[in-house]
């Protein structure tokens, strides 16, 4: 296969099994979920900036760098769900690199308020089912090259 061969992408009807949607459904909540926290951590640093021990550089930095990483997550599980592999290739990287940067950012000493570490310790386990789910045999199957 030369670098220009395109794989074709899963079928319709493939994408509609219900293995496939009940997968997509809880993947595509996972990443709202971990949206809507992101988003939320932030408003709590808005709200909170004030207190610069609650509140540090280190809080304004990972809070939006997770905002990022929380946006493209939806929107590779979207593609995924509509059948793109680029997307669920994105999604399988993705989520294991920030399950990973997560756990080894929860657990340095001093790098973050007890606040966001509980925080990213939620965000984590948001991300780990879905490292679990999109690495799965059916999907796995499912966006095998052919």
């Amino acid at each position: 296969m030369t670098a220009r061969t395109r794989i074709a992408a899963p079928s319709a009807e493939d994408l509609n099994h219900p293995r496939s949607r009940t997968a997509f459904r809880a993947l595509k909540l996972f990443a709202r979920c971990y949206l809507g926290l992101s988003v939320l951590t932030l408003v709590a640093a808005f709200l909170l900036r004030g207190d610069t021990a609650v509140v540090t550089d280190a809080v304004w930095v990972r809070g939006t760098i997770v905002v990022a990483s929380a946006l493209a997550t939806l929107a590779f599980a979207t593609a995924a769900a509509r059948g793109s592999r680029k997307g669920y290739l994105r999604l399988r990287v993705v989520s294991a690199v920030m399950v990973t940067a997560i756990a080894v950012l929860v657990v340095i000493p001093g790098l973050f308020p007890v606040w966001m570490r509980i925080e990213q310790g939620v965000c984590g386990l948001l991300l780990l089912g879905m490292v679990v789910i999109v690495n799965g045999k059916h999907l796995r199957s499912l966006f095998a090259a052919a």
